[in-house]
């Protein structure tokens, strides 16, 4: 991960949006402290996708730990997080 000051990622913005597309991670300091984050944006589908992956990985692990839930009561605890 870069760290760049302030002025500097007012400089070289384009370049630091090249770096962040070929997906790394640039830190923004003002007087030495981290103020923000350049990050790649992860598609929306990339997103879902992994959310359901870590409910099917939730759902194993509990499973093993000898408590099945149903996919109903899986729903429910989900929309209940939502909320």
């Amino acid at each position: 991960m870069e760290t760049v000051t302030l002025f500097d990622a007012k400089n070289r913005l384009s370049s630091l949006i090249d770096r962040v597309e070929d997906g790394q991670e640039v830190t923004i300091t003002r007087r030495g402290k981290p103020v923000a984050r350049l990050v790649p944006v992860i598609p929306e589908a990339n997103r879902a996708r992994d959310a359901v992956a870590k409910l099917h990985a939730l759902r194993e692990s509990i499973a093993a730990g000898g408590e099945s839930f149903t996919r109903d009561e899986l729903d429910a605890y989900r929309e209940e997080g939502r909320r």
